[in-house]
């Protein structure tokens, strides 16, 4: 039995943090483990994440098709897209290898569904989790309201649902994976409105790279505990800079996901004996909003300098958010700006409030002078117009042609981060001082 979910056997496992996978060793594993349950005449929703999330999710995609052939009854893939944009036809070919719009050639018997966010007949009403539960849940921090659960009825009208994703360092939930593609990859706003503030409450500083059961992970779990069909898993520790696999879980959702955690803890954080007093995130293009971007300044904070600077560096990104609007309303403010003036921003959709002060890192607020203090400087070198960085955002704009990253590398007080987003960051003396 698992050690954080005590009624609930191990995962079978492959791999580990010093280990690199072959091809053939994931193929084996992956047969072996989904030949040996039970999918015959089983509804199966395969839910896979978006192209935000580095993983060889084609490679595992293909052999799971090979492994299921054709015992179950059918399966469906849903694109757990949380509020991010919908996949396009070339979009979804990139993530399963195939053929633009050519996806039940590639895969036949089965059909592909971005996670229809936008339209209320997307979801299925599970119930309602009370105010008081969610005031355990959270350890006394959210109290005010009861928690609805909304979620995609393709893992309602189905009898197993079987996640594939990587896991990796999270902001919001210590670290991602496991039922966190239910919620909210699936979810209504009401969970990933209560959750994502939670963890804002939490601050990301606290909480990013934490793998014990934190009290936004207990949120979800009693969330996925309404969800009707059995809940598997096959988990992927994706090895820093490459393509290739350190480790592969599965079993109920949980157990992967606590065992992928593990791992994860060991592999995907990297400690530095300094903070430095300029860090600069050069942000892959996988990542084209400031909304999905933002993950370099997430994993980068804790190793920034009191009154250091933190430089996004992305000229490719062009937007704040599309899908979230409301960002260019409020800005990015650090926590206390908003629970300091609950009153004026209660209102606003809580996972936007979260995601700005997950950009906009500690800081405080005196409500008696309206006065904003923040710990660090964060710094725009995106396509995102000066007007709108400092006008909307209220961050600071910096030309990106004027971003001289060999200069900046050469620089003993300044650290420059290649691809990042991925790999968290901390200081060596943080190692054994996170929350467990």
């Amino acid at each position: 039995m698992t050690k954080l979910y005590p009624d609930v056997p191990d995962a079978v496992t492959v791999g580990g943090a010093e280990a690199t996978l072959t091809d053939e060793q994931i193929r084996e594993f992956v047969l072996e483990n989904l030949r040996g349950y039970d999918f015959d005449g089983k509804r199966v929703t395969l839910v896979v994440p978006d192209g935000t999330r580095h993983a060889p999710v084609a490679m595992m995609a293909h052999v799971i098709h090979e492994a299921l052939a054709d015992r179950p009854k059918d399966v469906r893939v849903v694109i757990a897209l949380g509020t991010h944009d919908y996949m396009s036809d070339v979009a979804i070919g990139a993530l399963m290898g195939c053929q633009p719009g050519r996806f039940e050639e590639e895969f036949p018997g089965w059909s592909i569904h971005n996670h229809n966010w936008r339209d209320p007949e997307t979801f299925v009403n599970l119930g309602t989790i009370t105010k008081e539960r969610i005031g355990e849940l959270s350890d006394g921090r959210l109290t005010d309201r009861d928690m609805t659960v909304h979620v995609n009825n393709m893992v309602v009208d189905n009898d197993i649902t079987l996640i594939l994703g990587p896991v990796l360092p999270h902001e919001v939930v210590g670290i991602s994976g496991g039922n966190k593609y239910l919620f909210p990859g699936l979810s209504g706003h009401d969970v990933i409105d209560m959750s994502h503030w939670l963890g804002a409450l939490i601050t990301c500083m606290e909480m990013i790279g934490t793998r014990g059961i934190t009290p936004v992970r207990q949120l979800i779990d009693a969330a996925a505990e309404l969800v009707p069909s059995s809940k598997i898993m096959l988990g992927m520790i994706v090895k820093p800079g490459a393509d290739s696999l350190q480790f592969v879980a599965f079993g109920d959702a949980r157990a992967a996901w606590e065992a992928c955690a593990e791992v994860s803890s060991q592999v995907h954080v990297k400690y530095v004996p300094k903070p430095y007093k300029r860090v600069v995130s050069v942000i892959p293009e996988m990542y084209e909003d400031m909304w999905t971007a933002a993950k370099g300044f997430y994993k980068m904070e804790p190793i920034v300098a009191d009154g250091g600077e933190l430089i996004i560096y992305a000229p490719h990104v062009q937007q704040i958010a599309a899908m979230h609007p409301g960002l260019e309303d409020i800005g990015y403010h650090n926590r206390d700006y908003f629970t300091g003036q609950w009153d004026r921003f209660k209102d606003h959709p809580w996972g936007e409030l979260a995601h700005s002060t997950h950009l906009r890192g500690l800081g405080t607020y005196d409500s008696a002078t309206g006065v904003e203090t923040n710990r660090v400087q964060v710094t725009l070198a995106t396509g995102i117009t000066r007007e709108v960085v400092e006008q909307k955002a209220h961050l600071v704009y910096l030309d990106p042609a004027d971003v001289d990253l060999a200069a900046m590398e050469a620089d003993p007080d300044t650290l420059v981060v290649h691809r990042a987003g991925e790999l968290l960051h901390r200081l060596e003396s943080q190692r054994h001082n996170l929350p467990a």
